[in-house]
């Protein structure tokens, strides 16, 4: 039998197994946990681990502090390989890998959603298979802010849930959604008050903890192959789209100006 020590996270990503529940958590509250490329990377080998662990029946995801992911880092110690010039970006890479793990784990995901989820949090929030929000939490797509595009799989993520149109706002405009807003598009699972979020997450995950594993491995995989039938191409289109704007003008314009604290002059074609 697995035990709670034999799942090991890293300063930043903690990592924990009790009694049936893979505790996955954000731990970075300073920088509303922003996520590095080894954060996603360890959450990746946690994952892939509990897809034949029998000791794991649920998994959690969550966030430290007053958010659940601003998102990845934009610092250079954040970044990896991003200013490589190799064609590489360790993060992105990284990204890609967590969301296809939680997508993949033939067991159910709840994502607990308590403030914030920009950028990629976005992606891993609700690749989930259980999005819970608190009323005070929102989800934004900031990508065209710096210069970028959506990553992570959320070009289909996200219009899965809530359609091409909604989609196309929040990717194209950056605006913000709020959990109310994000459950009436079906982007979450459900809203809830802030202090009763943990119970209702707790509620939900003992239900899935004690139900049927067969019948609910079987049912993720359906709705997945009826819903997220273009996850794989999303991810490729993405990674090569991002590479380029990585490396652009515009990008690093998009930097400075948010550094800055003022609007970018973008002049990329």
């Amino acid at each position: 039998m697995t035990t709670t020590e034999s799942y090991t996270g890293i300063d930043d990503l903690t990592v924990t197994l009790h009694d049936g529940v893979l505790a996955v958590t954000i731990n970075r509250p300073d920088s509303l946990n922003s996520l590095t490329a080894a954060m996603l990377d360890t959450t990746a080998d946690a994952l892939e681990r509990a897809a034949t662990d029998p000791a794991v029946r649920v998994v959690r995801l969550g966030g430290a502090g007053r958010g659940f992911s601003s998102g990845a880092g934009i610092g250079a110690d954040d970044r990896g390989d991003a200013d490589a010039g190799d064609g590489t970006d360790d993060t992105l890479a990284a990204a890609n890998r967590a969301v296809r793990a939680v997508v993949a784990l033939p067991k159910p995901v709840v994502s607990v959603v308590q403030g914030p989820a920009a950028g990629v949090g976005v992606s891993l929030a609700i690749a989930a298979d259980i999005v819970l929000a608190s009323e005070k939490a929102y989800f934004l797509l900031a990508f065209t802010k710096i210069g970028l595009m959506p990553d992570g799989g959320a070009s289909a993520l996200v219009a899965a849930s809530i359609g091409r149109a909604r989609a196309m706002r929040m990717a194209l405009l950056a605006e913000r959604l709020s959990a109310h807003d994000a459950f009436s598009a079906g982007l979450v699972s459900s809203v809830h008050a802030a202090d009763d979020l943990e119970a209702e997450a707790n509620a939900v995950i003992e239900r899935l903890k004690s139900g049927p594993a067969a019948a609910l491995r079987k049912t993720k995989a359906a709705v997945n192959a009826a819903t997220l039938t273009e996850l794989d191409g999303a991810l490729e289109l993405e990674t090569e789209g991002q590479l380029t704007l990585l490396s652009s003008r515009d990008f690093r314009e998009g930097i400075r100006a948010f550094q800055q604290r003022r609007s970018p002059n973008f002049t990329d074609d």
